[in-house]
């Protein structure tokens, strides 16, 4: 079956959003994945909350190249939490169509990260964007079982999610057997890479594999091909794969183009 191919944010970190869109246009994709909100306080990310010309340029993009925003990045819960801290972003996503925000839980009070969520799907529901909560088992939604545990907590609210990446399955106690009880309508879109699998990593290693050193789907010893066998065969799949060693010496052109080829054989069945 042919898949739905997102450009992650982190394979094509080097772009703007315009840049983005065309880089996916011309290497097979038909979304792209934007952080326009950063990870941590000075991180990098896309620049476009605020400044009008930028979203005029990319909605062009998008009106030129028929590419779609898939998912925005990034909203963190943590102790505090205000949901409307993001105004700007679901604003954002509302008029590039974006069809996800990535959500990441740090707070370690589950009933209070829960009760924060299902406040979070409440505020977005307007902007017809689902909230996925990605588990990495560095954050305190660690692997898939709490994920679910969390969304069902929070009312299994209708624009609830959960993001499924392959990384996070290879270094966390999640099993093939924990993405198949995930139920259908949670699911809105996976992200593929490759690195080497194993639960004896420390957080500084799991981050910087994380942020800068993935590899290409087929070149580490995580369970790829099993991961996507246990997911459901139409869903959109997000190419991300970061590796600034390897992106050194290539294009970003060439990279996204790399990055799809090396995705599709694990995927499409």
């Amino acid at each position: 079956m042919t898949r739905t191919y997102s450009l992650a944010y982190l394979s094509s970190h080097r772009c703007t959003p315009a840049e983005a869109i065309g880089v996916a246009a011309k290497t097979g994709y038909s979304f792209v994945g934007l952080r326009l909100w950063p990870n941590a306080a000075g991180a990098p990310q896309q620049h476009l909350l605020g400044q009008p010309a930028a979203l005029r340029e990319t909605l062009a993009a998008q009106a030129d190249t028929g590419v779609g925003v898939f998912d925005l990045e990034i909203i963190r819960i943590g102790e505090q939490f205000d949901p409307h801290t993001w105004d700007a972003l679901y604003d954002a996503g509302a008029a590039l169509k974006a069809k996800a925000i990535l959500v990441a839980g740090d707070d370690t009070n589950e009933a209070r990260l829960t009760d924060h969520y299902a406040r979070l799907c409440e505020v977005m529901k307007p902007f017809g964007m689902t909230a996925d909560l990605e588990f990495m088992p560095w954050t305190a939604v660690k692997d898939a079982n709490a994920a679910l545990r969390i969304v069902q907590g929070a009312g299994s609210p209708a624009n609830a999610g959960i993001l499924v990446d392959a990384l996070h399955v290879g270094r966390s106690t999640t099993t093939l057997e924990d993405i198949r009880a995930l139920p259908r309508e949670l699911l809105h879109y996976a992200q593929i890479c490759d690195a080497q699998a194993g639960l004896n990593f420390t957080t500084e290693q799991m981050v910087h594999t994380a942020r800068c050193e993935r590899l290409l789907p087929g070149d580490g010893t995580i369970d790829v091909q099993g991961l996507f066998d246990a997911l459901p065969a139409d869903l959109p799949v997000s190419v991300e794969v970061v590796n600034f060693g390897r992106e050194a010496n290539t294009s970003v052109l060439n990279w996204a183009a790399e990055c799809l080829a090396k995705s599709r054989p694990f995927v499409e069945r």
